[in-house]
Parts: structure tokens; sequence; C-alpha cells
């Protein structure tokens, strides 16, 4: 796929695109999430991206909505959508759904959904879906502990794109080698001029290590999945509670899940864990053991009555003996006794094993010392005794862990993917649900659009509220009726439905029919009369559409509001003569209905949304158009209703001027 082919994409972005993994799949199927990760490029402008490519794919570049009314609905209708959705990303997504005349394009969404309204999730599902997140990739993952090695600059360069989270050094022979082995508690040497080599320390001879990524940085897959952690656990919970099919095993999953800590290290094995804390807790350990042996040793000696014969006291003062000496020859027992309970102290304490307590053990000397002295040799090698078998231990267990979720990432991805994508089809399923949705019947080119059962989701009022409306278009018409009869919310009502069927959408009604149209005008009421620029403008854009409107569903409220009203009436005649021989199918509401069916050159159906009376002064309307009827208006009732009330000729000579 040429990236910069798509709409709105640009040298730069094509760059950030092609750093993706897989950015075709993700730009056919309009993965925001995975576009998302690309450098740059934020969530909306994912939506942006990837709804120009599937208008690309489809041949939809035409722009379906043509006025500024006809976009307001569909960002309403879109509106009304999103606001049925757990997760950003289902929002952004949704943003990827728009209006077309291309068939293929709405056939593909009309299969996507008529599996969508089958779903259904409860209250514990959708709270589930509100920890899933589209999976981060971790950037900061640097090890520094171990490095490659290498003597040519080429491989330099190529093991430093493979693994980056190593450092690569450049050296020129076996000793360079054993430099670094210094600094370096592992050194990987990745040419094959190596292989032999006898250097100290752990230096490893691995030509295919760059083929080898886990095994030489564990930490890369497990930095992806602690960093993902609890994403990846919501997302199981989600597959649990619906009827989702798992890509891998969940219990296999959670269970690697669990032995991961959130700083990518290993956790739950008790052995890493006993050397861990040993090497932590060495130092205060120590100096507890010690303690334990100096206080055996001041209550031996508080309590026992040394006695020194004067010829041996001076034979001590002559060796220089000190209180050493007097604790070898009258406190032996009582010092092996001490050191004794300091080693146990200490062993125990640490948790120490067979090896690691015979090093322990020379922590404290036989020969006698009050205080007792500790031996910083031997702590020393005690500390890195378990420091090494830690370390050792930490990466092995790193790399089987590795070594088994490097294989899961794939599915995890897919895992994550197919919660984020029922979140949209359990927002298209409660949309359809709220408003009583069906799916239409689409197609044709004979320019109709029948409604039966309507009810317009754009009224401020419950949907259960709306009264159901049928009504059917087809060539040009005028629509007529009272103030407040229902004019408006009508043309909103065939303008919603035509959008949605053309988004490959349900539809709020029991039934519809809806041909393919090219594209929706939709102008709605203007405010006052225009002056005569915007009066010169609104006339130009209506002789586009009577020379090139031919395929167009135009819908119009109330033109005669942009001039006298005289005027009006003929310049609405004209228009509709000039649409008719188009073969565009239009709506016209008007309150000058009859006056331009009378000054057309052609027979303009006049359709009529009927009052049936007043009640207690509140207008009584049947909301359902009637085909061929010329609506009364509301002052003909109000008249009507007077005459009827008072017998006078004065309110009958007034009705008798609406016949």
């Amino acid at each position: 796929m040429e990236f910069e082919a798509i709409p709105g994409v640009g040298k730069k972005t094509a760059t950030a695109l092609a750093e993706l993994d897989d950015p075709e799949r993700a730009l056919e199927t309009g993965d925001v999430a995975a576009l998302s990760q690309a450098p740059g490029i934020t969530q909306g402008r994912a939506a942006r991206i990837a709804r120009g490519a599937i208008r690309q794919e489809h041949g939809a570049n035409g722009e379906f909505l043509a006025t500024n009314r006809a976009g307001e609905i569909y960002r309403e209708l879109l509106s009304l959508l999103q606001e049925r959705t757990v997760t950003t990303y289902a929002e952004r997504r949704l943003e990827t759904f728009f209006p077309t005349s291309a068939e293929s394009r709405v056939k593909e969404v009309r299969t996507f959904v008529e599996a969508a309204i089958e779903r259904e999730a409860d209250a514990e599902a959708l709270d589930a879906l509100e920890a899933v997140k589209p999976l981060d990739e971790p950037s900061d993952v640097r090890v520094r502990d171990r490095c490659l090695a290498t003597t040519d600059a080429e491989r330099y360069q190529e093991a430093t794109e493979a693994i980056p989270e190593l450092s690569v050094e450049v050296v020129e022979d076996a000793r360079g080698l054993a430099e670094l082995a210094r600094g370096y508690s592992t050194v990987i040497a990745i040419d094959e001029a190596f292989a032999g080599v006898d250097v100290e320390g752990d230096v490893r001879v691995n030509p295919s290590a760059l083929d080898e990524p886990v095994d030489i940085v564990p930490e890369r897959p497990l930095a992806f999945f602690a960093a993902n952690r609890d994403r990846l656990r919501a997302a199981i919970r989600v597959h649990r509670l619906t009827d989702l099919e798992p890509p891998c095993d969940l219990d296999a999953l959670e269970t690697a899940l669990d032995r991961l800590d959130t700083d990518g290290t290993v956790a739950g094995d008790d052995e890493l864990d006993r050397l861990s804390t040993a090497v932590d807790d060495l130092d205060a350990a120590v100096s507890t053991a010690e303690s334990v042996a100096n206080d055996h040793l001041r209550q031996s000696i508080r309590e026992q009555d040394v006695t020194v014969e004067g010829a041996d006291l001076l034979s001590l003062v002559e060796q220089g003996a000190g209180v050493d000496s007097l604790l070898s020859r009258e406190l032996a027992d009582e010092y092996a006794e001490a050191v004794d309970d300091a080693r146990e102290e200490l062993i125990g304490s640490l948790d120490l094993d067979s090896g690691e307590a015979d090093i322990a053990r020379r922590t404290f000397g036989d020969d006698p010392h009050f205080p007792v002295e500790r031996n910083e040799e031997a702590i020393s090698r005690l500390r890195e005794e378990l420091k090494t078998t830690r370390d050792r231990r930490a990466t092995r267990l790193k790399r089987d862990l590795a070594s088994e979720l490097a294989d899961e990432r794939a599915d995890a991805e897919a895992l994550v993917r197919a919660a984020l994508e029922l979140d949209v089809e359990l927002a298209v399923a409660r949309f359809a649900d709220d408003f009583d949705c069906t799916m239409p019947d689409f197609g044709g080119d004979e320019g109709r659009v029948a409604i039966d059962g309507g009810r317009s989701p754009l009224l401020d009022v419950p949907i259960e509220d709306v009264d159901p409306v049928d009504y059917e278009i087809g060539g040009v018409a005028l629509l007529s009726g009272v103030n407040s009869g229902g004019k408006t919310s009508t043309l909103d009502l065939v303008a919603a439905v035509t959008i949605l069927a053309h988004m490959g959408l349900p539809v709020p009604a029991d039934a519809a029919r809806v041909d393919r149209f090219e594209d929706l005008h939709y102008h709605a009421k203007t405010q006052g009369t225009l002056d005569a620029g915007a009066f010169e403008s609104t006339v130009r854009e209506f002789a586009g559409l009577a020379t090139g409107g031919a395929g167009s569903l135009v819908l119009v409220d109330e033109l005669e509001s942009i001039t006298e009203p005289g005027a009006s009436a003929k310049i609405i005649a004209g228009i509709l003569e000039a649409l008719d021989e188009n073969g565009a199918t239009a709506v016209f509401v008007s309150h000058l209905a009859g006056e331009i069916r009378e000054t057309a050159t052609f027979d303009v159906a006049v359709d009529g949304i009927e009052a049936e009376g007043l009640v207690d002064g509140e207008l009584q309307v049947n909301r359902s158009p009637v085909k061929d009827h010329l609506a009364r208006s509301t002052p003909e009732l109000i008249v009507e209703k007077l005459a009827g009330e008072h017998d006078t000729e004065f309110y009958t000579a007034l009705l008798e001027k609406f016949e």
C-alpha cells in the first residue's frame, strides 16, 4: 500500500506508519490502536488516517455530506454511538464509520453490524471493558549488566539496531574481551572469530545472538508483558464474561502474568525470593549475629569468677597478652559457644543452604576476641556467592518465562484487539436496541426512501415518547403542515435514516428501504430574511444542484424565509422544476405549498402533516405525512374552532377565505 496516496498522509506520517509491524492490516481494518503506536500519531489522528485509507480502498472519495446541516446530523448520530462506548479506542474507531455511496464499503459495514447487533453484555462485562486499553510498547528497556562485543563496524551497526537494549562494544582481540568482562557480568561475543577463545569471566561466544533476542535480552518480552499486565488481565476477564472466542489458553497466559512483577522481574519463585532477601538482609543479619555473640560473652564474663595467680599474670604481661589471652585460657568454652550461636543466628536468619552456610561460618573466627570481630573477607565472599547465585537463577527464570511469553505476544495482541473491537460492536448493538433500530433494505437507483414506524433519535425526548412516522419519498415533493406539527423533525428523520443506511448501520424504524444516493444536501431553516449577498449565494448553490444533482437527495426546510413571500414562491417553484428535470429526489418543507404548486410548470406532489384539530388549546397532529394532501394551517384550525363555537357571519366569512 502506498501510504502517501492516503488522503492527509505526507512523507513524515508515511515514514512513521512504516515502522509498524503490519500497517497494511491496521489501515484496512481501521485498527486505531495499532496506528496510534506509530511515532507522533495520536488516536484521533489515527482515526482520520484509517478513514482516509478506507475511503481510498473502496473508492469512496466523494463527500456524501454536502451541506453543513447534513454534517451536523452525522455528527449527532456519531455522538449517540460514541456515548455508548466504554473505551477511548471504540470511540475513535467509530469515527472510521462514515456515510458513502460506495456499495462495497456499505456492504462491509453491514456484515460487521449484522454480527454486532447479536451481541449482548451485562454490567460486569462492561465494567471489565473499562480497564482494557491498547497495548503499550515500552521504550525505556536498558540492560546494563550485559553487552555485545564485535570486531566489525558493520556488525556493530547491525547489533545496535537488532538489540538496542544492550550496549555494543567494538574490541580488537581476546584481550579486549577480557577487559569488557571486568566491567560487565556477561559479555556476548557475536563474531565467529572468537570461537574457542578462553577468557576469564562470563564471556560467551554466540555468532547467532542477533537471531535469538529472547535468549540474549529476555527483558524485552518481559518488559512488554509487565507494562501491559493489567490490560491483559482485563482483556482475559472480558473474554471470560462474554462469548468471545479467545485466541489462546487464558489460564496459561494468566498464570504466566502472575509470575511477572511490575518491574519486569520474575515473581513467585521461592528460591529467588530467598536469595534476594539474603542479599538485602546480609549486613543487618551479620550485625545481629555479632550482637548475639557479644551478649553471650558479656553474660558469661559477668557470671564467671576468674582467678589468676601472680606468676601466671606476670608471665602473661611479659608476653604482651591482653584480655583475649585471658578469654582463651579461662573462657574458651564460653567463647566457642557464643560464636556457634552467632553462626547459627546468621545461617538461620538468612535461610542459607549448606554450601552458603559453610562460607557464613567463616564470618566469625575461632580465636577468642572481645568484642567478637567479623571477618569482612568472608562476608564479601558470602555476598558475592549469594549475588551470583541469585543473578544466575533470575536470568534463567527470565529466559524461561520470556521464551514462554514471547510466543504469546501475537495472541496477547489479538486478545486485547478482540476486547476493544467488542466494545465497538456493543456500542452499535446498544444504539440499535436503545432506538429500536432495524437493518434497512439498501440499494437501488430509483431515488426512494421509505420509512415505516420511524422515530427520530435526534429529538430531545425519550425514544418511547416519540410518535412513529411513516413516510415515503421519491421524486420532488413539497411537505406542508401546521406549525409545530413535526415537519422539521420529519426531515431530520429522513436525513438520519439516509445517513445511517449509507454508513451501513441500523436505522431507527420498524422497517426502511433506502436507495443509494450520491450525496445528501440538507438546508436548514434560515433565521430571518437574507441580505442580497447571502441570497445570491444561496441561489447559486441551488443552481449547481439543478444542473448536477442527479443522484442527490435534497432536503430543504422553509426556503421561503430567504426573501419576500411572493418572490420565494416563484424561486422555489423554479428550483423544484430544475430538480425534477435533473432526476433528483427532493423534499421542500414550506408554508407556501399552495402558491408554489400554482406557480410551478409541472404537477408538484404535495404531502401534508395533517392537524386533526385543537383539543383544550393543544394541537392534535397525525405525525405521518399524508400523500398528495395540502395540510391545513394552524390559523385555519383556530378560525374553524371559533366558527363552530360562535354562530356569527364574521367567523364563517373568515373560514370561507381558506377554501
